[in-house]
Order: C-alpha cells, then sequence, then structure tokens
C-alpha cells in the first residue's frame, strides 16, 4: 500500500470577506445600474464567510482577456506551487532530490512548460524527476491525484511520489458575464494549493500517516454538460448545471456501496469521510444520498465557510484537517471522495 507521509495546504495571499468580493463582482460582472439582489442572494447561499485570491480585488477590475488573467495565473501558481511543495518536503523530512514523481494538477490556467517543470528547477528536484501534469479533472483533480500516485507507486515502491495541486478559481471570473453559471461561481470559488508526500511500500520509513488501499473512478453517462468550462477569448467561462446534486443522488451511494463492499466494508465502518466541498446543496446531496450520520462532513463544512471551494485543493486540504482534527482511529477505513467534470466521481479508501 502507499503511506501518506505528509499534507500541506496553502491559501492565496490575499484575504476578502464574502461581502467584499460579491461588490467587486457587481461593479465587474452587473451592467450599470442593474438589479443586484440576485447577486448577492447566490452569493449568501453559497455559505461562504471569506475567501483568499490570487491578486488585490482592484486588479480583477483590469484584467483584460484571457492572456492577461493567464499570464497571472503562470506566475502566482509557480509562486503559491514552490511554497507548498517546499513545506510538504520539510514536513516529511525529505530534500527535494528524493522526489521521484512530481504531479501537478489544476483547472484555472495552462502553462506551456507546465508548472511543475517551471518549479523542478526552482526547488531544486533532480533532473531526471518524472512529471505528470493533469488538467481537465476540475474539483475531483485531488482525490484522481491522489490514485495516480497510488498507482505509480504501486509499480516503483521504493520511490517518493509528490502531488502539488493549484487552483486559482478567481482568475477565471468572467467579467461582464451575469449568467446564472458565473454568479454561482463568483460566490463559490476561491485561490488555494495543496501538496501531498507519498511513500510506496518498499521503501523503509518510520512515517505515521493514512495508506491509500484502493482507488475506483466513474465517469457517468450523459453528463458532460453538467460541470465544465467552455473556452472562450475571454477565458474559462464556467458550464454548472444546477442538476449536478440530482447526478449525485442517482451515481453516488451504488458507487460508495460497491467500492467498500470489495473491501468487506459498509459505510457505517467507515470513521472518517474526507469530501470536497462542492457547494452545500450537493454537500446535503452527499449526506442524503450515503445516509452519513450528523457531523460526518463537518470538517468539509468549515472549510467551506472558511475559504470557499478551492477545486482540486480543496478536498486535500479536508484531509489535511480530518488527520489534525478527527484523529480517526488507526487501522479503521476512512474514504476520500470527489466529484468533478465528466461528470465523474474519484473515491479514495484510506486506512486511518
Amino acid at each position: 500500500m502507499t503511506r501518506i507521509a505528509a499534507v500541506h495546504g496553502a491559501l492565496a495571499p490575499h484575504r476578502h470577506t464574502q461581502s467584499e468580493i460579491t461588490d467587486m463582482v457587481a461593479r465587474t460582472c452587473l451592467p450599470p445600474g442593474a438589479d443586484r439582489r440576485v447577486l448577492d442572494r447566490l452569493h449568501r447561499g453559497a455559505k461562504v464567510s471569506s475567501r483568499h485570491m490570487a491578486l488585490p480585488l482592484e486588479r480583477y477590475e483590469e484584467l483584460d482577456g484571457f492572456g492577461a488573467a493567464n499570464d497571472a495565473f503562470i506566475t502566482a501558481a509557480t509562486d503559491l506551487g514552490a511554497k507548498a511543495v517546499r513545506a510538504v518536503l520539510q514536513m516529511a523530512g525529505l530534500p527535494a532530490a528524493d522526489v521521484d514523481l512530481l504531479i501537478f494538477t489544476s483547472v484555472t490556467g495552462i502553462a506551456v512548460p507546465s508548472v511543475d517543470a517551471r518549479l523542478a528547477v526552482r526547488l531544486g528536484l533532480r533532473p531526471d524527476v518524472k512529471r505528470l501534469p493533469l488538467f481537465g479533472l476540475g474539483c475531483a483533480g485531488g482525490a484522481a491525484g491522489l490514485a495516480r500516485m497510488h498507482d505509480y507507486l504501486l509499480g516503483r515502491p521504493d520511490h517518493v511520489a509528490v502531488l502539488l495541486s493549484v487552483e486559482l478559481c478567481s482568475l477565471t471570473f468572467q467579467r461582464n458575464d451575469a449568467s446564472m453559471a458565473n454568479l454561482v461561481a463568483t460566490g463559490l470559488f476561491g485561490d488555494g494549493a495543496a501538496a501531498v508526500v507519498a511513500y510506496g511500500a518498499g521503501r523503509p520509513d518510520e512515517t505515521i500517516g493514512p495508506t491509500i488501499v484502493d482507488t475506483r473512478s466513474h465517469l457517468y453517462p450523459d453528463t458532460g454538460r453538467v460541470m465544465g468550462w467552455d473556452i472562450k477569448s475571454s477565458g474559462f467561462q464556467v458550464v454548472l448545471d444546477p442538476k449536478i446534486p440530482d447526478v449525485v443522488r442517482r451515481y453516488l451511494a451504488d458507487d460508495v456501496e460497491g467500492f467498500l463492499s470489495d473491501h468487506n466494508l459498509k459505510p457505517k465502518d467507515v470513521t472518517a469521510w474526507v469530501c470536497h466541498p462542492g457547494g452545500p446543496r450537493i454537500l446535503h446531496a452527499v449526506t442524503e444520498t450515503l445516509d452519513l450520520p450528523d457531523g460526518a462532513l463537518d470538517v468539509t463544512w468549515r472549510h467551506l465557510a472558511d475559504v470557499g471551494n478551492l477545486s482540486s485543493s480543496s478536498v486535500l486540504h479536508v484531509l489535511r484537517d480530518t488527520l489534525a482534527e478527527r484523529h480517526p482511529p488507526p487501522g479503521t477505513p476512512g474514504v476520500l471522495l470527489a466529484m468533478g467534470p465528466g461528470f465523474a466521481c474519484e473515491l479514495v479508501l484510506l486506512r486511518w
């Protein structure tokens, strides 16, 4: 099995209250003099109190087009990513030269060379480090990244792998776009990063951390337009179908129950649920369809309120906080889950 040695979460440098961000969105997305009551209602309904952003608020009103936003992404993602990887390696007690694989996931900007390549020299990684940049997985990217890390370490059990997620969602907000999808997204998503160090089973160490037992992916049929981007000259225009909670209710319980049954487990055996904070309606759907006990998703709800939805980074922040605060009984099962464009679900079975 793969052992998780360290998990670190980082946040973008500029923190603002939800009301401050709502005022900025009103200025940049609504027509002059427009009624903003719908915007205010949507932002209140997100249950987010504050968020971190890559740029000062006034800079968002100056960004003109995809090129400017993406240039800002490359600079900020490289800086925040370097901070997250340095911190997680320090937590694991490892020099950068020990890293054999660097996985990078993001869905909020593009770069060639990729961000992981830009970080390799900056962090002092070996020239022969293997790199795996992942794009397009959206909110599921953190869970999928853990799964691909596990796949790699099964084949290279003496290796060390690092997963880095950086999501700067604020740089995808669309100016002059008063669509419901854009207004919802501008009230929900924030900016942050997360990094994970994991060892293969063949590497001797005394790290105390959870192990990855198994993973599963499920790509749902006829859901390609439920979530994603439409790529425009202005950048990434969000696609968010209000029926996402219905998709969760239709598929998730069978996915989780089937996954657990392969290991002679049932949902009631799970001692901690590490769930991506997709938004209030999605979290209610997850709780209902899995029949979770009261408080099972408290860490996720608090993460949503404190910093918003960080796309692929969020589930890794929730993992970090679960380890620090919930202290699941050693040897018991945990489930990490996230959903994203495709529409797809990623499941990771953990042993605490």
